[in-house]
């Protein structure tokens, strides 16, 4: 049983990083796995960023956890952002701060690469 469940949650992320590739931005999912588990330094029902288009040793930058907007600071070039919420929670990048602006809803348990350079807020929700 739990292989089959595997098995559905490795699909849905696939598909949900299919569907989330736009516009300077890539998606991916890093790999299968329990959706309760923390991954690269993530823990689960958190969005990380990391520096760069990589996973910087398991070590993100910023953590964010609870429902809500945050406005970024000192941002700039590319980094890779990390939807590791449970739930079928997402989180918009922003152009505007408290929110204002937000693009895509990028779906849980998949990252973009991304230039974070004009976006200048996060929104995480259910």
């Amino acid at each position: 049983m739990r292989n089959l469940v595997r098995a559905a949650v490795a699909l849905t992320f696939t598909a949900g990083a299919v569907l989330a590739t736009g516009a300077g931005a890539q998606a991916g999912a890093p790999d299968t796995r329990d959706a309760q588990d923390a991954y690269a330094g993530c823990q689960s029902g958190y969005v990380c960023i990391y520096p760069g288009a990589s996973w910087n040793g398991n070590r993100p930058e910023a953590t964010y956890y609870q429902y809500g907007v945050y406005n970024l600071s000192n941002q700039t070039g590319t980094h890779r952002v990390f939807n590791n919420q449970t739930g079928g929670a997402s989180v918009q990048l922003c152009t505007g701060y408290n929110g204002v602006g937000c693009g895509a809803k990028m779906p849980t348990w998949t990252y973009w690469d991304v230039d974070l350079t004009p976006i200048n807020s996060i929104k995480l929700s259910a």
